[in-house]
């Protein structure tokens, strides 16, 4: 339940408006997009569909998951594992940080701004029901929007490793929903072979 829907449609509002101003952008069926105001649009569609039910926290945390991405760039690390886990830890600072400012001023309770900030975070993965919600939807919005570009840049065995890494990722809920999506063939053959070691899951014919 909304506690206050007028705030809310207005935050909402302000995340996107910062997402407007992506100086990258993605073209879909002809209409041009800054690409993280498409993405956090992606994110909310997702989460309605898996959750409807969804909380206040988690539906503000869903739409404020990439918010100003653009401005630390991972070219700016080391080009290593090591490098890319500097890079996420602090996107998330950052992202929690700048949607925090938002939701403290548009009058949103301390406890309000602090789960949104720990969601962000991704603390207590597998153990918070919402956190890991929030993951299958990101999870799902990768799958579906961006793997089969991103699959065009990098080597089999890099991808196989990031599809099983993914899958780890989900909960049963986010798995089915990936084996539903409308894949292009040649990601569906990567998730087949990525997913053949395990016995809970195969794709359907």
């Amino acid at each position: 339940m909304i506690a206050d829907p007028v705030r809310f449609n207005k935050t909402i509002a302000r995340f996107d408006a910062v997402n407007a101003e992506d100086p990258r952008k993605e073209i879909i069926a002809g209409v041009e997009y800054p690409k993280e105001l498409l993405y956090a649009r992606r994110m909310t569609a997702w989460l309605s569909m898996l959750a409807p039910e969804a909380s206040e926290v988690l539906q503000l945390a869903t739409r404020s998951q990439h918010i100003r991405r653009w401005v630390i760039p991972r070219r700016e690390y080391p080009m290593d594992r090591q490098g890319y886990k500097q890079w996420r830890m602090t996107l998330a600072k950052f992202h929690g940080e700048t949607a925090g400012k938002i939701l403290r001023e548009e009058g949103h309770a301390e406890d309000t701004i602090h789960r949104v900030q720990a969601l962000l975070r991704k603390q207590s993965l597998k153990l918070d029901p919402e956190a890991q919600l929030l993951e299958d939807v990101a999870c799902l919005v990768f799958l579906e929007n961006y793997f089969a570009d991103f699959s065009k840049q990098h080597d089999k065995k890099k991808l196989i490793g990031i599809l099983r890494k993914t899958w780890k990722k989900m909960s049963s809920r986010g798995r089915e929903a990936a084996l539903a999506l409308p894949l292009a063939p040649n990601v569906r053959v990567l998730l087949q072979e990525a997913l053949e070691d395990s016995k809970s899951a195969c794709l359907p014919d």
